[in-house]
């Protein structure tokens, strides 16, 4: 019979592996040289940067590694064992120690010795809770090749929000410098009218205050641009004290609505994450049947031939060979626990699984309710910017014509200021 259908004695089943969690791939181990000079960052730098050092990244791939090997212990035990050994004895016996005194014989016997030069062989070979239990490795050998390509999408996804996030701080950072340099315009302008008389003290305050204001914004949207450089580091792997600054602006681009039940189908068919669960629910079934074959027979062979004599010049060879059949009996308490241990763990498994398809189409129809939603923030949003910004220029001018006071360049400002934040926001979740 062949080896791959009968293997050695009921073994454990293979551990079930935790792949990466969610703060696995906000880490990563730093690489490379800082530069004084700041580094032109690509997105696609960026990705090509964390799949190479995030830390989900490095965890899924040394967890491929770990099932490989326990594929090979589990194939082991499919395979025969095959070793030699060499013996060299020396003995001296002494016979009135063990009670033996016989007349005229000698108590001491020897010094004598011999050699002994063996092979040994011992092999399962039928064992079919093994072979099931090789089977489990296979799937989850599977399941995490399955997951460190689902780990890449992850890398991806994970950097490509950071970068995006940063992106976004930029912009944040522009608008609010940008209503720094009105703000101070417009208190310009109002002190100068304070001071030729023509405009109230009032105007003067409310002018300073509104660009001090402008100020304190611009200083927290740069804390927070600095900060999400270091989360967009953090992801990557580049050493926090490497500056660097952003190349891609990623301009909001709408696109045609896709439909809904056939990009669940899509996600359904090629989504890596479901495909490892399928692995696994695949090989908690093999470890159940494995749990079940522990109860069946094994035929067990051994033997071993060699030389031995005095010495290798004077030996002969000899072997034996023997084979063993061993029927479980009194273990049925302990074959029924595996095997109701076995099932509640792949009971538990097809529910995850379940779950998960099911939390696939929920976050397909998220998705595309956020991608709706943001076409509409985003014309809407524009709209705002143009408004505002047309808004404050004719506060501006009304202004500076003397024919109100600069509240309502002050609350024209503000829409401004807030028109621009929004607008921030929108780039960095659409």
């Amino acid at each position: 019979m062949s080896s791959l259908l009968f293997g050695q004695g009921s073994q454990p089943g293979p551990p079930m592996l935790a792949g990466p969690t969610a703060a696995d791939f906000r880490g990563s181990a730093p690489s490379g040289q800082v530069s004084a000079q700041p580094v032109e960052m690509t997105l696609e730098d960026a990705v090509t940067r964390g799949l190479k050092n995030n830390l989900g990244m490095l965890l899924s791939n040394t967890q491929s590694a770990t099932a490989r090997g326990e594929r090979l212990q589990q194939l082991q035990a499919l395979l025969p064992n095959v070793d030699a050994s060499a013996t060299e004895a020396l003995m001296q016996v002494d016979l009135a120690a063990e009670g033996l005194r016989i007349p005229g014989f000698p108590t001491i016997i020897g010094p004598f010795g011999y050699t002994d030069l063996r092979a040994n062989l011992n092999w399962t070979v039928v064992s079919l809770s093994s072979l099931h239990n090789y089977l489990a490795t296979r799937h989850n050998f599977q399941s995490l090749k399955l997951t460190a390509e689902d780990a890449k999408q992850m890398v991806i996804l994970t950097v490509g929000n950071a970068y995006l996030v940063v992106v976004a701080d930029q912009a944040r950072v522009d608008a609010v410098a940008a209503q720094v340099a009105t703000a101070k315009i417009s208190l310009d302008q109002a002190t100068a009218r304070h001071d030729a008389g023509t405009a109230p003290k009032l105007d003067g305050l409310r002018a300073q205050v509104d660009y001090q204001n402008q100020q304190q914004l611009l200083i927290v949207a740069q804390n927070q641009l600095e900060k999400d450089k270091l989360v967009l580091a953090r992801c990557i792997g580049l050493p926090l004290d490497q500056k660097f600054d952003l190349v891609d602006k990623t301009p909001y681009a709408a696109f045609d609505q896709p439909d809904v039940q056939s990009e669940i189908r899509q996600a359904l068919a090629n989504r890596k994450d479901r495909q490892a669960s399928a692995e696994q629910t695949a090989a908690l079934t093999e470890q159940r049947k494995a749990a079940t074959a522990d109860r069946l027979p094994t035929v067990k062979v051994s033997a071993d031939y060699g030389d031995i004599g005095v010495n290798v010049r004077h030996s002969h060879g000899t072997g034996d060979a023997s084979g063993t059949l061993t029927i479980p009996i009194f273990k049925e308490a302990q074959f029924r626990g595996e095997a109701q241990i076995a099932q509640s763990q792949l009971d538990q498994q097809k529910a995850r699984q379940s779950d998960l398809d099911a939390q696939i189409e929920a976050d397909i129809r998220d998705a595309l309710l956020d991608i709706a939603a943001a076409e509409k923030q985003v014309e809407v949003s524009r709209s705002n910017v143009d408004l505002a910004r047309e808004e404050l220029s004719e506060a501006q001018q009304r202004y500076a014509a003397g024919v109100s006071d600069n509240l309502a360049v002050s609350e024209a400002q503000q829409s401004m200021a807030q028109a621009d934040g929004t607008a921030a926001d929108l780039s960095s979740t659409t």
